[in-house]
């Protein structure tokens, strides 16, 4: 056929899958590293992940830019043409039982897995976009969206993640994002041709298997050690006053900018019930 016949994506077959494989390692590979160890430290104690979520939002302005330009939209583009290329791909482990085709019929539908739930998983903390508070406020929040609040970052996260239901498909999801990303390493440096000789790749598999038990606990340890923080009313309530206490020291050092869509209950709230103990206050003085 010729060239000038075929698809956009026929022709620049090549580019694309390169793109496609660089693209799952760096940005999208080593984002979920970061990601997944820095909520992990939350097994430190809330003020630990607190902490490292104050360094994110440092950011100010820029951390829109950097979310989208080196997380989201690499995101979208791996995502996107993965689902191309699962779309144009069966799974023939019935015909070849071994270890391999496994792997390769693992790695795509793992990659579906991955994508609905990293697409629900930024929906339930974040609303998907949370630069718009019409979007927050009247699609987002109604539909169980936009969660997390980065200035109480271990109550609000621990407390979306409560239930049997949600644990388990969190589990599932942070293994699948952990396979996908252990097992695309292996297939990315044949791809590439890091390692091409049948004794090379046998060692690589097994550093992979390594990297992905590895990041596999880490994952694994964040889900629990976020639900673990805020199991009871009384830890919830324990970690609420925590990170109050350290919202209004950052503040007044000038480490933290005021925020109240980045905290879970807003300044209004927080004067109302200090002028409703003022005047409780009063009121028994006077008796």
């Amino acid at each position: 056929m010729d060239s000038s016949q075929q698809s956009f994506l026929a022709r620049n077959d090549f580019l694309i899958r390169r793109l496609h494989s660089l693209s799952g390692l760096i940005p999208v590979g080593a984002y979920m590293v970061v990601h997944l160890s820095v909520n992990a430290s939350v097994l430190n104690g809330a003020a630990t992940f607190q902490n490292n979520v104050y360094k994110i939002h440092s950011l100010g302005k820029l951390l829109p830019f950097v979310e989208w330009g080196f997380i989201f939209l690499p995101l979208l583009f791996h995502a996107i043409v993965g689902m191309v290329i699962v779309a144009g791909a069966l799974p023939n482990t019935h015909n070849y039982r071994y270890a391999a085709n496994y792997r390769y019929t693992l790695q795509r539908v793992t990659g579906v897995i991955a994508f609905f739930f990293i697409m629900y998983h930024v929906f339930q903390m974040h609303g998907w976009f949370n630069l718009s508070s019409t979007w927050m406020h009247n699609v987002a929040e109604p539909l169980g969206g936009g969660q997390f609040k980065p200035y109480n970052a271990t109550s609000t996260a621990g407390e979306a993640l409560l239930g049997t239901g949600m644990a388990i498909g969190y589990a599932v999801g942070i293994l699948s994002c952990v396979y996908h990303l252990a097992n695309g390493i292996w297939t990315m440096g044949i791809t590439w041709g890091v390692w091409t000789s049948p004794k090379g790749q046998q060692r690589a598999s097994y550093v992979c298997l390594v990297f992905g038990v590895v990041l596999a606990v880490v994952g694994l340890s964040a889900l629990w050690g976020v639900r673990d923080a805020v199991d009871t009313p009384e830890k919830l309530q324990a970690v609420e006053k925590e990170e109050a206490e350290l919202l209004k020291a950052n503040i007044a050092t000038g480490a933290v900018v005021p925020d109240e869509h980045k905290m879970a209950d807003p300044p209004e709230a927080d004067a109302e019930e200090e002028a409703s103990r003022s005047d409780d206050a009063s009121v028994t003085t006077s008796r």
